[in-house]
């Protein structure tokens, strides 16, 4: 029997566009045959305090025969922000690129949107198939766009959207257009066939990809003020960017 996406506590009483985009992505999941994914104990649900405020952690792990970590991310500070977070690892048997999404919203207003399927590459360069794919979608304008950090620069493709969606349209069409990436990352999965042959470097390239990730302060600084420094890093490198066995 399929194992099935379990249901958060806390996304009831988040952004709904956080909502919608954590349910449109275990939708997709669905397709895939899913089996669990070792997270410590400790580390599945988090509870700490942010500047007075609660701050509850809740994630979701899962692996499949194409992905070697499906990891979705539900966190909320007091009853101002939400977050949402996810990252699909590919087994590095399969030249996949890495789909990845967040969205911040403060006190009711998304402030940050992105969605990439990133090739892992300091090129970022995606296969042709990929390319022609995300090229056929519907051209999306935002009236806030928004600038990649600089180590985010070295990894996202060309096709990588991040904005500040400023209206309940704008939600929707970034909804629309994650669940896009989202269908068209899991359909090319499952008809892919493993290169066990190219192993070594989809390693390097999944390893360059959490290290770039591993940079960002802003998450980092989060974490430390909640925890402290010594927990932030071992969250960061065991739940948010492992690194991928050689």
């Amino acid at each position: 029997m399929p194992l099935s996406v379990a249901t958060s506590s806390i996304r009831q009483s988040q952004h709904p566009l956080v909502r919608q985009l954590a349910e449109g992505i275990e939708a997709g999941w669905q397709q895939l045959a899913l089996s669990p994914y070792y997270l410590p104990e400790e580390l599945g649900y988090v509870e700490g305090k942010l500047e007075g405020e609660k701050l509850i952690i809740e994630n979701r792990c899962y692996q499949t025969p194409q992905f070697r970590k499906m990891h979705l991310e539900l966190a909320k500070i007091g009853k101002n922000l939400d977050i949402l977070h996810c990252v699909m690892f590919p087994r590095p048997e399969y030249e996949l690129p890495i789909f990845g999404c967040d969205i911040v919203s403060g006190r009711g207003q998304i402030s940050a949107a992105i969605v990439d399927l990133s090739a892992a590459t300091a090129a970022g360069d995606l296969t042709t198939e990929y390319t022609r794919q995300l090229s056929q979608l519907a051209q999306t304008n935002y009236s806030q766009p928004r600038d990649l950090p600089e180590w985010g620069k070295r990894i996202f493709s060309e096709f990588c959207c991040f904005v500040k969606p400023t209206t309940p349209a704008e939600e929707q069409q970034f909804l629309a257009q994650a669940k896009a990436y989202l269908s068209i990352h899991i359909q090319t999965a499952l008809s892919k066939l493993p290169t066990p042959e190219r192993r070594a470097d989809l390693i390097a390239r999944q390893r360059y990809y959490c290290q770039q990730q591993q940079q960002n302060d802003k998450t980092r600084r989060v974490l430390e003020k909640a925890f402290d420094p010594q927990w932030a890093e071992r969250y960061m490198t065991t739940v948010l960017f492992d690194l991928p066995e050689a």
